[in-house]
């Protein structure tokens, strides 16, 4: 790990941006460089980490509790195999229940290079997609890691029960995914996270018996303690009693998903969010990439001004679902009406070799395209056709429902459409996030002692995230990855006890405890809901599909005014001493309201387009994301220096040294 240097210096450069004090302005600390990762050969890199990591006595581990934040597949995993050392675990989550954390909602699959099909697949066929996949802004030894740790996983969870599918000879199956010509996908049905995670929960439920994992449930973290400069615990809210008390611990891990929620219309549930995350970097943490978001090409389109969130249908149906928008502009007959000669299969058009699976920032471009060709379907024209006629003619109704049947069921009872006579109509939206908290290959934090794991941190996936790899993320970090690299940190331990009254104890719990009475304190007039709602379509329109840098600096300007209006016109009603969904939100929203600022600023600042990222005025003739690797090939990572002052940008640059980063083509 390295620590970055405060000494800074006023930037202005070609790219467009402001300087400091201005919007859009920033300064430029010192270079960031990953320590914790091996030189030498890739192949042999985590190998070596692991040989060399510190041990720790059995007997020691019981005297060394660690604190984790969130129960979803990371979380989950990280507290289980944690507890399963011996370590005595403190586990938190928001929910009524650790198996309700929101990887229980992931449905097509997760990846593996088992090459079970003999297709071709391998490590390191795995790495060079992903590597590709992040449109080459990822890092080779992480990619390389994950994908070496992919193999084990299904092992892992075969072995815990997981029902993965199986062909007729009770072989595993598999399935393709975007942005992969191989079939390497495991999956139970469109139920795949909630299967993960019910193996996992079995195996945290496991240790709580045994007294080794005690769990919090309904309890928000709201700060993090650093005690001498160690992340040494958490501030936490009974989201039941209201009360506000600190936990303390060697060590912080925090598995609390990413910050899709910002832009208020996401496929994630609605209590997801930054809180976690965000206030530790506030204390310090580096954020890295904020502006790097996921938009899925298959989500049920926006309906009305009365949702309060989408609903992702999963990318396997790709597999089978073939894409097309009708040829002419304005073509509003019904889908059964349009003869094959006057359909635009796009995706098979544009991507003879990937087609329907192109990656999804790919994907979710050209849907976007059509759209504003004046070709898209549905109310208001924003959908595209995802059609399963020919699978049901091919395969038969019932092979489609084997594999899809619960997808199809979630569609109708939405819709009110018969996936199976009629297509799914689908647009994207915003899904996954790549950002996160900086960490090393150890998956530890600029601050000492703060490891962060799956979708919270930024480190495996670029600019844009294969499909099923978050699942298979969430289980490396947590099953495999962190339990080397956290028992080397706590192999230097044990650290100075901290008291319950040392300052960074009582500054910490009094910042919580201000912060919750200004909003039931504020005597405003508007609701924290309709807040998120125009912070929202701000962020969309500015920082969504497309970025420019017009849209990015209105943005910049917009939102500091709105975070004023919040914190002088929020009303939360009722009290903190008790149950209060009003004071959480709130909360949250405040916390939505300086994290959109950053994606702004980093958005603007990369002037170039990758993966997920496009701006405007960098695209091919042909309207493909355009890199610009002589200025951007670097992890952007910002320390908080005050709300509404100008950060600093620290850069780890990126080192290609088993691919040559290349124009991604999937045609």
């Amino acid at each position: 790990m390295s620590t970055p240097s405060n000494t800074s210096t006023t930037r202005r450069d070609t790219a467009g941006q402001g300087t400091a004090g201005a919007p859009g302005g920033y300064t430029v600390g010192a270079p960031l460089t990953d320590t914790a990762a091996p030189d030498g050969p890739l192949e042999t890199r985590w190998e070596r980490r692991r040989l060399a990591a510190r041990l720790i006595n059995p007997a020691n581990r019981r005297r060394l509790p660690v604190i984790v934040v969130g129960t979803g597949l990371a979380g989950a995993s990280a507290a289980a195999t944690l507890a399963e050392l011996g370590h005595p675990v403190l586990s938190f989550c928001y929910q009524d229940s650790p198996r309700r954390a929101h990887s229980i909602a992931a449905q097509g699959g997760i990846n593996a290079a088992k090459n079970y099909r003999g297709d071709g697949d391998s490590v390191r066929r795995l790495f060079l997609d992903t590597v590709k996949g992040g449109d080459f802004r990822s890092r080779e030894s992480n990619v390389h890691r994950l994908a070496e740790v992919s193999t084990q996983i299904i092992d892992q969870c075969v072995a815990q029960g997981v029902p993965f599918a199986r062909d007729y000879g009770g072989l595993l199956d598999t399935r393709s995914f975007g942005g992969a010509q191989v079939s390497r996908t495991f999956y139970a049905r469109g139920q795949t996270g909630q299967q993960l995670l019910l193996g996992a929960y079995q195996a945290m439920s496991r240790q709580v018996a045994a007294g080794r994992v005690v769990t919090h449930p309904r309890t928000e973290m709201l700060d993090l303690v650093v005690h001498e400069g160690r992340a040494r615990g958490v501030v936490v809210r009974d989201l039941v009693t209201g009360e506000v008390r600190t936990h303390l611990a060697e060590a912080v891990v925090l598995a609390t998903g990413g910050y899709g929620n910002v832009y208020h219309l996401s496929t994630n549930a609605r209590g997801c969010n930054a809180t976690a995350i965000w206030r530790a970097h506030r204390r310090g943490a580096l954020f890295a990439n904020p502006c790097f978001t996921q938009i899925h090409p298959t989500c049920i389109p926006v309906s009305g001004e009365h949702q309060s969130k989408l609903t992702l249908m999963s990318e396997s149906l790709r597999n089978d679902g073939r894409v097309w928008v009708p040829l002419r502009k304005g073509d509003t007959r019904a889908p059964g009406d349009i003869p094959e000669a006057e359909r635009d299969y796009y995706l098979e058009r544009m991507y003879p070799s990937f087609g329907n699976l192109v990656p999804r920032d790919i994907a979710s471009r050209a849907a976007k395209r059509v759209c504003d060709e004046g070709r898209g379907v549905g109310p208001g024209g924003l959908g595209v056709y995802l059609d399963f006629a020919g699978a049901i003619a091919r395969l038969g109704r019932r092979a489609v429902e084997e594999k899809y049947g619960n997808l199809f069921e979630m569609y109708q009872r939405i819709t009110g459409e018969d996936p199976y006579r009629v297509p799914m109509r689908i647009y994207p939206a915003i899904h996954y996030t790549m950002g996160g908290l900086w960490v090393d290959y150890d998956l530890q934090s600029t601050i000492p002692g703060l490891f962060v794991i799956g979708e919270a941190n930024f480190s495996d996936h670029g600019a844009n995230r294969l499909g099923a790899s978050a699942l298979m993320q969430g289980l490396a970090d947590g099953y495999f990855v962190l339990p080397t690299t956290l028992t080397h940190y706590l192999a230097a331990g044990p650290f100075e006890p901290v008291a319950a009254d040392a300052p960074a104890v009582v500054e910490a719990e009094a910042a919580v405890r201000a912060r919750l009475e200004r909003l039931l304190g504020n005597d405003g007039s508007r609701s924290a809901e309709s807040f998120h709602r125009e912070l929202g379509r701000l962020l969309w329109d500015a920082c969504g599909m497309e970025r420019d840098e017009a849209g990015l600096r209105a943005a910049l300007e917009r939102i500091p005014e709105l975070r004023e209006e919040f914190w002088r016109d929020v009303r939360v009603p009722g009290s903190g001493e008790a149950l209060n969904q009003a004071l959480e939100k709130a909360g949250r929203v405040a916390d939505f309201l300086e994290l959109a600022e950053l994606m702004c600023l980093d958005a603007l600042h990369r002037a170039e387009s990758c993966g997920g990222h496009f701006r405007v005025e960098s695209q091919s003739e042909d309207g493909e994301a355009l890199r610009h690797d002589e200025y951007f090939s670097y992890v952007a990572a910002w320390e908080f220096t005050g709300v509404g002052a100008p950060p600093v940008l620290h850069r780890e640059a990126l080192a290609y040294e088993t691919v040559t980063p290349s124009r991604r083509s999937y045609a």
